[in-house]
């Protein structure tokens, strides 16, 4: 502050505004491309959709461990998670390397209540998703519980569908906010993460249609359907109805399925029309084999991704008007905060890096099948019914009442009450619910008790009345 001729001279200080964190200097030519893509198509419809099927997912899948995990895993049950664990830290060479091999809540403490404690809050946090609230922390806390019952789950948990879940799940947080929860929060879904989806997608649809190619001469030859809808896991109502079609039928469902899972995925990464037909076609593939057999959750998981091929201008002619108001109210001025789009490219980033393993395993002559690269399942390799069986062998277990076993002795069978065993009792539709035993058996029934050992240990639970 000065003086001068008697006017006195103040010195303005202006308070410095508030700028937002940006991790990108400006004329970053990769985020001008993304604010490009943000701004061409919108995804608040495609990302409700997207998690509230990924709840129902969730859901199925907690109910499966509810009602399953003590008979399977429980400290009594066929393969005790207990004695797993112990055989893992004894291989590690201490609990912490077993967390780290295999991560786990119940690294820090087991029990048979725990067990049903977590899976009933897996299933109470899945219903919140499936009625359309999700943020950060919930799809983190579904992640977290699910991987915990995968890495001690052993045989019940090795198939594909489960690591395909978790890799998902893990993708899906970074759809959502922090804090909001709302069906339709204040910030759109980034279009990077859309983009993982469809890359997603790809991977899922062309490993199946690869493995096929490269497996079963009867891929080749157009006949495996005529054996696959008798010799599938659980079969389901029309099960029946689609076997007995005639050969062409059955060939041009192989035409069709080679189509689907290696043609049509390319498509995925098109234009808005290209994209738009890819995953019409994709999503109802998935349908048909929804109606043609009980595969657990896995159709129903495998649509999740395929959902990133539609924009609102597709779903906006398809959902309730009412859904669609809520969804353009909340798209008027809204865009991703610099923050948001850092994690994204971030996690692009990530995705690319893990990404180079189950890409050359695509394309490598010894494909490997449902594997995983790294130990949090975030990017994994894809594939099924790399072969198909031309007869179906059950086992059948069989107990009788007499207390002295005779030459006259009446033997029953144990009827299981979704795998096939009384030809005239039909099947029922179960999925997207899996049960766990009733699926392994059909492994079993391939194999030997050397490889499925506890086909003994259930035969000797039954002996004892359990």
């Amino acid at each position: 502050m000065g003086e001068c001729g008697g006017l006195r001279l103040r010195e303005k200080r202006h308070a410095k505004p508030e700028v937002p964190w940006n991790p990108f200097p400006r004329g970053n030519p990769l985020l001008a491309w993304l604010r490009r893509a943000q701004a061409r198509h919108s995804y608040w419809l495609t990302r409700f959709v997207i998690l509230r099927l990924l709840g129902l997912v969730y859901f199925a899948a907690f109910m499966s461990v509810v009602f399953q995990v003590l008979p399977l895993i429980g400290s009594q049950g066929l393969l005790p998670a207990p004695d797993f664990m112990a055989r893992v830290e004894a291989h590690a060479g201490s609990r912490f390397d077993g967390f780290l091999l295999l991560p786990s809540l119940f690294w820090a403490g087991f029990s048979d209540r725990g067990l049903l404690v977590l899976a009933w809050v897996g299933a109470a946090l899945s219903l919140v998703v499936m009625l359309g609230y999700a943020n950060v922390l919930i799809m983190a806390a579904l992640w977290v519980l699910y991987t915990s019952f995968v890495n001690i789950g052993q045989d019940w948990y090795g198939y594909g569908w489960e690591i395909q879940l978790l890799e998902i799940g893990f993708l899906a947080m970074f759809l959502c906010p922090l804090i909001d929860a709302r069906p339709f929060p204040k910030r759109p879904a980034p279009v990077l993460i859309i983009w993982l989806f469809r890359w997603l997608s790809f991977r899922i649809m062309l490993g199946a249609g690869l493995i096929k190619l490269r497996g079963d001469e009867c891929w080749r030859d157009l006949t495996c359907l005529i054996f696959h809808y008798e010799t599938q896991p659980i079969p389901n109502p029309l099960t029946r109805w689609f076997h007995f079609m005639p050969a062409w039928f059955h060939k041009l469902g192989v035409l069709w399925n080679h189509l689907v899972e290696l043609i049509v995925p390319w498509f995925a990464f098109g234009p808005r029309r290209a994209r738009h037909i890819a995953g019409v076609l994709l999503v109802s593939f998935q349908g048909f084999l929804i109606l043609s057999g009980n595969l657990s959750f896995l159709n129903y998981l495998t649509i999740v991704p395929m959902l990133a091929c539609f924009d609102d201008s597709l779903l906006s002619k398809v959902l309730p008007k009412a859904l669609v108001a809520r969804a353009q109210q909340a798209a008027e001025n809204n865009v991703p905060t610099p923050l948001q789009e850092g994690l994204s490219l971030a996690y692009a980033g990530v995705v690319a890096f893990l990404s180079i393993a189950p890409t050359m395993n695509l394309f490598s002559g010894g494909q490997v099948m449902n594997g995983s690269f790294d130990r949090l399942h975030l990017v994994n390799t894809y594939g099924a019914f790399g072969s198909v069986g031309r007869e179906r062998d059950e086992i059948i277990f069989e107990g009788t009442s007499d207390e002295v076993v005779t030459p006259e002795s009446v033997w029953l069978p144990y009827e299981f009450p979704f795998k096939p065993g009384d030809p005239m009792r039909r099947s029922r539709v179960i999925a997207p619910f899996q049960p766990r035993l009733d699926w392994a058996i059909w492994f079993a029934a391939m194999s030997s008790p050397n490889q499925y050992p506890w086909t003994l240990h259930f035969t000797w639970k039954l002996l004892n009345n359990d």
